[in-house]
This record gives structure tokens, sequence and C-alpha cells, in this order.
């Protein structure tokens, strides 16, 4: 039966992680600390090859690894959960090597020369996801048509759910990746990047996709269906033209236009603020899963049901924007520590309140900030210790919290600035691709943007949970004294008195201001403030 939310439960839904890992166990992570032995060697791309018996929700295949060799080992330490069976490691040349699978890690013996590729067969029973997509794995379901609906979900699992992999988010593999995935006629595989081949052998179907660009394990994902296909071409602000492809299940395939009408509207929003479509030389996608949503590269999981809404003189989806989004951080600006997460979700979901303002105006994308600040907990700084597992990592406040540090950061820096930063952020090389970042680096980045000396504006907002303390004193008959108690720097805010709306450097240190009446301190909301 197909997946169904309540409208008004929906916004809550994709953010609310504090709940759903109260109520749902999440038996597998990812990241942390790296391990000794798999710093040795990286992953340079992944080839998959899989067959899906539908019957016994379970997969057989092999996955070929492409490995560079990083310093002298005489081991290959990759992941891969203990449901799946190993049965043989080869290396290119036809040698056999020496495996040991336990605890979802699967150890490879090198007694020689370090191969450059191994190719691992492997099978099993797929992990069911229990609340997918933040409790992942497989999802065994069907479309109101009684036909087979088959999704797959691991940001905070990784890729050992699918694949044996070196599961580290630090491990972008440089060169892509290839997926083989064979499924019973009629149907159809919707995966990353550019489908090269489609091969029909008696009552199956293999469907052959890749992709070039640098990408996280997380991201490579297939889903199954029996889906129609709408294409047309997008037209990228860098003037290349891209293959936009609607995979929807059958049965909604009259939905498909209006669908790529609304996404449509999202790339040319997600482009004016963050530039041009990471991945013009495959495709930009969505396809019609059977749970919420997710950002797999090039072909976003979506699973909202359609539910359009108007903003200002357009249709507008909030999960389908968001997801999108990501194509931009977290797909093409991404990061090799959990700890730093806010850079994928926080910008991200920042992105989606400029969605507000560019198309229902500036009262809109206030009301939807206002709306957001309400929600913000200040329980956990919003970047982690070092070394953070995606379960630790994975709260509230790094979608919320880190979103209003980009909105007081536009404050700080104005809107000259502040707006082509953004978009220059998302094209720095150094953070792009097979590059990655982290919060260090970003803010570096930022204060050399600006020329500013932001370093206190992110400690405090960042790595802390305690808010300035906003402290009003009468002071005479027409005065009153302004100050932050609580912090040791001064920051620029807006205090709206009798006389209007004045920027003021506050600080701990009082600011004498005369006005008959109450000084009324950040009056839009432009920073968390303890009032």
């Amino acid at each position: 039966m197909k997946a169904t939310f309540p409208t008004l439960l929906i916004p809550l839904l994709i953010f609310n992680i504090n709940a759903s890992q109260a109520q749902w166990e999440r038996q597998w992570t990812w990241g942390g600390p790296l391990d000794s032995v798999q710093s040795t060697f990286s992953v340079t791309d992944y080839h998959l090859e899989l067959r899906l018996d539908f019957e016994e929700r379970s997969l057989e295949g092999t996955n070929t690894l492409s490995l560079e060799k990083l310093t002298e080992t005489d081991q290959i330490r990759l992941q891969l959960i203990k449901a799946y069976e190993v049965s043989s490691v080869i290396t290119r040349n036809g040698e056999s090597l020496s495996f040991e699978h336990q605890a979802d890690i699967l150890d490879i013996s090198v007694p020689g020369s370090f191969p450059e590729e191994i190719s691992i067969a492997y099978k099993g029973p797929t992990p069911i996801a229990t609340h997918p997509p933040w409790v992942g794995g497989f999802t065994w379901e069907k479309d109101d048509n009684g036909n087979q609906w088959i999704g797959l979900s691991s940001q905070n699992e990784g890729g050992k759910l699918f694949m044996p992999c070196l599961d580290h988010p630090s491990n972008k593999p440089i060169n892509g990746a290839s997926l083989k995935i064979t499924v019973p006629k009629p149907y159809t595989v919707a995966a990353n990047g550019t489908l090269i081949k489609t091969e029909g052998t008696g009552a199956d179907t293999t469907f052959h996709w890749v992709t070039a660009y640098p990408i996280m394990n997380y991201n490579i994902n297939f889903t199954i269906g029996k889906f129609h296909l709408h294409e047309q071409n997008f037209l990228s602000s860098s003037q290349d033209t891209v293959p936009m492809q609607i995979f929807v299940l059958e049965e909604n395939k009259d939905k498909a236009p209006l669908l790529a009408e609304v996404f449509e509207n999202s790339i040319h929003t997600q482009e004016r603020y963050f530039g041009p479509y990471p991945f013009p030389k495959e495709k930009v996608a969505v396809v019609e899963t059977p749970y919420l949503g997710m950002e797999h590269q090039t072909i976003n999981g979506y699973g909202n049901n359609f539910q359009f809404v108007r903003m200002g003189d357009v249709w507008y989806d909030w999960l389908l924007h968001h997801e999108l989004g990501h194509e931009w951080f977290g797909n093409k600006v991404s990061v090799g520590d959990w700890a730093d997460f806010w850079i994928h979700e926080g910008i991200t979901t920042y992105g989606d309140w400029l969605f507000y303002e560019a198309h229902g105006g500036e009262e809109a994308y206030h009301q939807k900030v206002e709306e957001t600040r309400r929600n913000i907990l200040n329980e956990k700084p919003v970047v982690g210790k070092p070394d953070t597992p995606a379960d630790e990592a994975y709260h509230l406040d790094v979608y919320y919290k880190g979103a209003y540090v980009m909105h007081s950061l536009r404050f700080l820096l104005g809107d000259d600035i502040f707006f082509p930063m953004l978009k220059d952020l998302a094209s720095h090389p150094p953070f792009t691709y097979e590059n990655q970042t982290n919060t260090t680096e970003i803010i570096r980045y930022i204060e050399d943007y600006s020329s500013l000396s932001l370093g206190d504006f992110f400690n405090m907002y960042l790595y802390r949970t305690e808010l300035p303390k906003v402290k009003i004193s009468k002071k005479g008959k027409r005065g009153y004294e302004v100050s932050l108690p609580n912090i040791d720097f001064s920051i620029p805010i807006s205090v709206a008195t009798e006389h209007g709306i004045e920027r003021i450097e506050l600080s701990s240190q009082p600011v004498l201001i005369e006005s008959s009446t109450r000084p009324e301190v950040d009056p839009q909301h432009w920073f968390l403030l303890d009032k």
C-alpha cells in the first residue's frame, strides 16, 4: 500500500529527529574515528552488480572496488552487514584472497602486492527499513495496483546496508559508481547518473546506470517500481541543457507534468542562490519512493504524495525543494566528518527559506523564520566533537539552528556580500566534488570573503547552546541601558525605539539609548537571543 502522511504533520516529520530516535532504535551507524587499517587505502569507485529477488526480499551479486594504496598494509578492511554471506574475494588477475566476515566487518588478507581492484561476491536477505529514511534499509512496498515498489535509504547507516564498502564519510569515491541492477520484467530501476544500457534476458531486465561524479556511499541509490517516465530538458544558468527525468508510479502518470513544473521552479530558485546545477553532464531527476524522501545524487527520492501548495505565482513542494537543495550542499559540497553535518542540512534548510522570499516576498520569509525559531531546542551544539558518528550528529538543531546561523550571517554581512558569498561558497573548488570540507574551513572562507572577524559569532551559535541574554535597564526619565551580559564580544544588532530602528554594537558593556519607550532589541529576529 502506498505510504501516506497527514498534510499537517509533514513539515514536522523530516526534522523531528529526536522523536524518531526515541521510538525507533537504529541498529547501524557510520562515521566516527576512521579505522587505522582503513586509513591505509581509499576506494576510488564502485561497480555494483545486483539481482533482486522480490519473493525472498534478498539480493545477490558482486561489488568491484577500485583501490588506491595510501600507506603500506597487508590488509583491506571493509564494512558489510553480517546478514549477507560473502562467497569470494577475487583480484583483477583472478587471485582469490582469504577473508573473514564478522560483526559487519569484512577483513581481507593481502599476502602480496596491494591489489588495484577486488571483486566481492555476496548474497543474503536485505535489511528492512523500520522507519525510513531516518532508520534506513530496504522498503518493500506495493503500489495501489499491487505492483512491487522497492526503495533504499541509508543516510544514517551508510552503504554497508547494500554493498561491501569503505563505509566512512571521509572516503568519497572520486570516480563515482556504476550500478547494474537486474529485476523481473516489467519493472524499472531508477538510479544515479546516466542510463548507459538496458538489456533484457528472458524474464528479467538489467539496468546499467553510471555516475562519473564523486559520490558519497549513502547517495549511491536505486529505486524499483512500475514507473512512468516523463522526460524533458532543463536549461541551467550555466547554459548547459540538462536532461530532466521524472519517475512516477504508473497510477500517477497524469501528475508527472505538474511535478516536473514544480521541480523546474525549484531548480531555478536553487540556482538563483547557490549557482548552476552541479551535475549537468548526467541528469536532474526525481523518483517516487515508498518513504518520505532523500537526497540521492541526481535522483532525489520523493514520497510527499504531490501535496503542492501555491507560493506566490508558482507551485511549491517543501520536500521536493529541500532534497533538491542537497545537490549543492551535501552532494557537491560535502563533509568528511558528521560533526559538521549542519553544512549539509543547515545551509540546505536555509535555502528552503529563500524560496519563501523569492516567491512569497519578504514577509513570507520572516514568517518562516519565526515559525522555525520556535522549534529550536538549544540542547546540543550544532557542531559535534571531532569524529562524531551519524547517530550522534543527527538532531533537530542541525537543521533549524544551522539555518538560523545563515539567517544571522546575512544580517551581519548584508545582502550585497552575503548572497554572492553563498553562491561562491557552493562553487569553491577546495570544498566541492572530490574535495570535502568542515566547519573550521567554512568559517575561515567566510571571514576571508567578507573581511570580517566572525569567530566569536560562530563559536557562540555553532559550538555553544547558551544564547546571548538581553538586559534592558531603565536609566533616568528618557534613557535605557541595553547590554548582553553573558558574552565577551560585541555584535551589531538592530534596536527599535520611538525614533526608528538603529543598528547598535551590543556587548556586556551597557549602551545608553535615549527613548521615552522601552527599546525592542532585534525586532525582526535576525538573531537567537534570550530576551
